[in-house]
């Protein structure tokens, strides 16, 4: 196969996952496409060099961009119609589900040599999966050869159990295949136990590390001579209070009756929600872990910005712009990098074998 330049273009970026794990593989993200101003902020802030728009893709005319034709086009288009955690707006007419076909107009009119579609599991189920096809069959109308599957991040050495689709397609007629999963599993104590202890509504910017990193903390340290943005959210006294009753890997449903009583309906709380994290195994999914009130395995307070990060395998020198608030929404949206960065050496690979 012929020499080719890793240029990448992300769309639908947030705060820049896919792209991290991307550069990480060897792709040269020249353009990124992210509508909520924070996410394109901390996107820019650790990309400097990568051309950021601030705008609503369905404004976008592609033919302005001047694109030269990259290698690969990748994004998740926000579809929250396809999510099984969200019931009430789950119909295949939610508007959000749209977006998927500009991210279809993209890869027609620039034709990549590659694209990666990412998106949440329950796209699989959607439709009993009649959508997974209709999304193949989009594609393979354009010439791409594609392949989906869900991949769970624990098993790419990320400390997380979180599932994500991931759909690659390329107009070379490659058969690809996703990178096989590795044995070893990284735990929350792995990721987590050097960073400083923290108290409930903390605002540190800085604290030294407490301890020696693991291997994995090594790696996502960088370099880096302190912990940075060790924020944690303020709860109340009756959530600090709960937090106590709660031991590594229980949840809601060790707290008191007592203090639930503002609950109206306590079967309507999932699993996840006030559940304390186990120390020696991967996290449970932190896509929400504020509302959620995911609890730190030893310290009765939620997760900092820097240990959710570290959750999703950000690096430390990785700055989150925007609010608390907006810190943790990106955090929790984001590809874990690590993730990413094994499926995008994988197509490098297949590319360069072909």
């Amino acid at each position: 196969m012929g020499n080719f330049n890793y240029i990448g273009i992300d769309i639908f970026s947030g705060a820049g996952g896919l792209s991290l794990g991307a550069q990480n593989a060897g792709i040269d993200i020249v353009l990124a496409i992210e509508k909520e101003p924070n996410a394109a902020r901390t996107f820019k802030t650790n990309h400097p060099e990568t051309n950021v728009l601030i705008e609503d893709i369905r404004e976008i005319k592609i033919d302005k961009l001047n694109l030269n034709k990259p290698f690969i086009i990748f994004g998740g288009p926000p579809c929250q119609g396809f999510s099984v955690s969200n019931r009430q707006t789950r119909n295949i007419n939610n508007d959000n589900n749209s977006l998927f076909e500009e991210f279809v107009r993209f890869v027609k009119f620039i034709n990549p040599t590659w694209f990666l579609f990412e998106n949440v599991e329950g796209i699989v189920s959607f439709n009993n999966g009649e959508t997974v096809n209709k999304i193949c069959e989009t594609f393979e109308s354009l010439n791409y050869t594609v392949k989906w599957e869900v991949l769970t991040a624990s098993n790419y050495g990320v400390p997380q159990d979180r599932n994500r689709f991931f759909l690659v397609g390329n107009n070379l007629g490659v058969d690809f295949h996703f990178p096989k999963p590795i044995s070893e599993k990284i735990s929350v104590i792995d990721a987590i136990g050097d960073l400083p202890d923290l108290e409930n509504g903390a605002k540190l910017y800085s604290a030294p590390y407490k301890s020696s990193p693991s291997e994995y903390a090594k790696k996502l340290r960088n370099g880096s001579k302190l912990s940075v943005q060790n924020y944690v959210s303020e709860n109340t006294p009756l959530v600090l209070e709960r937090y106590k009753y709660i031991k590594p890997g229980q949840n809601w449903e060790s707290i008191p009756e007592r203090l639930m009583l503002n609950y109206k309906d306590k079967t309507r709380c999932h699993s996840g929600i006030y559940k304390r994290l186990l120390p020696d195994k991967p996290s449970v999914v932190i896509s929400n872990y504020r509302k959620n009130m995911l609890i730190h395995p030893f310290q009765d307070r939620g997760l900092s910005v820097r240990e959710a990060a570290r959750i999703q395998s950000f690096p430390d020198d990785f700055i989150f712009e925007g609010t608390l608030m907006h810190q943790q929404q990106q955090i929790g949206n984001a590809v874990p990098p690590i993730l990413a960065e094994e499926i995008f050496k994988e197509i490098i690979k297949m590319t360069q074998n072909d």
